[in-house]
């Protein structure tokens, strides 16, 4: 049961990172593919219907989290308590600044909406990236099984390393480009004119520094975390995740259009469950000692609680997942004015 709830949480991830990412790379390049006043408020009109459902993914996410691992919410959230209030202000402000540019409009106000709204969402951008690169390099955890690290120390990614480092600033980078890269195929797919042109055009370019960065994360994370290297050798069916994330590098290059943006969705997630199958069983694991890591089995709620909740996640998500496909649905083509 454990591990069920592990795939479960994996997933929501996945799908929150898939769907509040490209609205989070067409904030990032809000200011670059648009120039006028027209062109910015059809980039918000992309995201608009969709942009704070999408949202509630991290919170579904979050609160599953709470419900099967309790343990491990209680130490990632006491452990990375900084970044976190910086994760939630950062939220708030690109929420206010979306519904605010409409609301509080002025020859002031409009300028400061758009900056807001960009550099939150490039900040939340680098802030997840850098997130999951400490998951992945592991945190000081002591035998009660929490810890603390301050926000850098000597940027090296040893055992007295902080938050960020020169290996989460990189995963952070490599967030940066492949948010906005997703964000890029998403505003091409569904705006028109020169938006969509700057778009397309930018999305090439991104695609360069995508395959730079997979290609040296990929490398460089063997060697931060061995772990990742024992897991494929134990399993070798898991080569089917990056096989994922290869395959939609492929399509995002040599395609265009929904297809494109799929091709980004499938790379999202072929490197997520990636990460996923190479930390396995561990969920958040230690950069000092491996057996004060916290796994699956010594983090997870008790096996009853577990199978009861299964029978509540099931219909609830299918409720959500009804909503959602509804939603996307109903303001499926371009947006217009």
């Amino acid at each position: 049961m454990p591990t069920v709830w592990f795939c479960i949480v994996a997933v929501m991830i996945a799908i929150y990172v898939v769907l509040d990412g490209f609205d989070l790379g067409a904030g990032i390049l809000h200011l670059v593919v648009a120039k006028t006043h027209e062109e910015r408020r059809a980039v918000l009109a992309s995201i608009g219907p969709v942009w704070d459902g999408n949202e509630v993914w991290l919170l579904a996410g979050g609160g599953t989290l709470y419900f099967a691992f309790p343990a491990l919410y209680a130490s990632s959230f006491s452990g990375f308590y900084l970044p976190l209030m910086m994760v939630l202000w950062l939220l708030i402000l690109r929420g206010i600044a979306i519904e605010f540019r409409n609301h509080i409009e002025g020859p002031v106000w409009v300028p400061i909406w758009d900056t807001i709204f960009s550099c939150a969402s490039a900040l939340l951008a680098i802030f997840f990236g850098a997130a999951l690169g400490n998951v992945v390099r592991g945190v000081p955890l002591d035998a009660s099984g929490y810890f603390f690290l301050p926000l850098w120390t000597d940027f090296s990614a040893g055992q007295d390393a902080g938050i960020l480092d020169w290996y989460t600033v990189l995963i952070a980078l490599a967030a940066f480009f492949t948010l906005a890269e997703h964000g890029a195929l998403w505003l091409a797919l569904k705006t028109e004119g020169a938006v969509e042109a700057r778009a397309r055009r930018t999305a090439s370019l991104l695609w360069w520094g995508v395959l730079a960065l997979a290609a040296i994360i990929t490398l460089v994370s063997f060697q931060v975390q061995p772990h990742l290297g024992e897991s494929l050798r134990e399993r070798p069916w898991g080569y089917v995740f990056p096989l994922l994330a290869v395959a939609g590098l492929i399509v995002m290059k040599w395609t265009d259009g929904l297809r494109a943006f799929l091709g980004s969705c499938i790379f999202i997630v072929g490197m997520l469950t990636s990460v996923v199958f190479g930390v396995y069983p561990d969920v958040l694991p230690s950069n000092g000692d491996p057996n004060l890591s916290l796994t699956i089995y010594n983090s997870a709620a008790p096996p009853y609680g577990l199978s009861v909740g299964l029978m509540w996640f099931i219909p609830g998500i299918a409720l959500a997942t009804g909503y959602f496909v509804y939603t996307y649905r109903s303001f499926s083509g371009k947006v217009r004015g």
